[in-house]
């Protein structure tokens, strides 16, 4: 297997261009922006990272592109990926697996639905390249195709496959603490907050002290118990054990919130305040 490049293709992204070299850097031995003409922070942004960037105004087709790479002196295997909206940082190890498949050169196109025409048959031009995964080899040979010409022109020796790419099927995500259900997002945010002692020991010992006054003031009052007295005497006692368990609550947040402090400080990467 030879080291591997991910070419970066496109032109205006400066929001997503550091993540998306980010990602390649973890699956190849090097990344590369081919930049179409972008007005805007990409390729500022791309040279802060460290990233090789090649201009080209040329016409985004197969056998120009593959020229083009050529002209970088590189023997790695290349994998051209077209960043447009349909590109997710989750794709690319799905397309670095493609060079993984002992092609000599494997192109993806984009599709229109209801296109149902063979891919290996779409002239060069006729069509926009998703991806590109190429040997040296293959090229070497796709440089040399005519724009006019389909895949199936190519050396019948290459090992050549050609596809149509398909957005990946939507998959449920499971859901964090954060977003789970709004009990949980409360729950996270008095956490954060880092006050649960305010939030609720105050209103508790509120509550509590009510409660224990109520019980000795209000219900001394009563010279037998019936529905009323028995109504009061039961709201005293639930607001007696509301301000206890408010208490208790505020305690234990307040507790918890110190422990997950304690952890995010054993982590370097975790992101803090400062």
């Amino acid at each position: 297997m030879e080291s591997l490049r991910i070419v970066l293709m496109g032109k205006d992204f400066e929001l997503r261009v550091v993540s998306l070299i980010t990602r390649s850097r973890e699956l190849s031995d090097e990344v590369l922006l081919l930049d179409l003409g972008s007005s805007d922070s990409t390729i500022d942004l791309a040279k802060k990272v460290d990233c090789g960037v090649l201009s080209y105004s040329g016409e985004t087709i197969a056998p120009k592109l593959a020229t083009k790479l050529l002209t970088t002196d590189s023997e790695k295997t290349s994998l051209l990926i077209n960043v447009n909206s349909r590109l997710k940082l989750r794709d690319i190890p799905l397309l670095v697996n493609r060079t993984k498949e002992n092609w000599d050169i494997h192109m993806s196109f984009l599709n229109n639905e209801g296109n149902k025409t063979n891919p290996q048959e779409m002239g060069y031009r006729s069509v926009e390249i998703s991806h590109l995964a190429a040997t040296q080899l293959g090229l070497e040979h796709l440089s040399q195709a005519n724009p006019e010409d389909s895949p199936m022109d190519l050396d019948e020796d290459l090992r050549v496959r050609v596809l149509y790419s398909k957005p990946l099927p939507k998959v449920r995500q499971r859901e964090s603490l954060a977003t789970a259900s709004r009990f949980a997002q409360l729950f996270y945010w008095m956490l954060e907050s880092r006050h649960p002692l305010i939030l609720f020991g105050v209103p508790g010992i509120v509550l509590f002290a009510v409660g224990y006054k109520l019980s000795g003031d209000v219900l001394d009052n009563f010279q037998e118990w019936n529905q009323t007295s028995l109504g009061v005497g039961l709201a005293v006692i639930a607001i007696t054990l509301l301000g206890l368990f408010a208490m208790m609550v505020g305690l234990i947040l307040y507790i918890m919130g110190k422990q997950v402090k304690q952890i995010q400080s054993h982590y370097e990467f975790w992101p803090t305040e400062d």
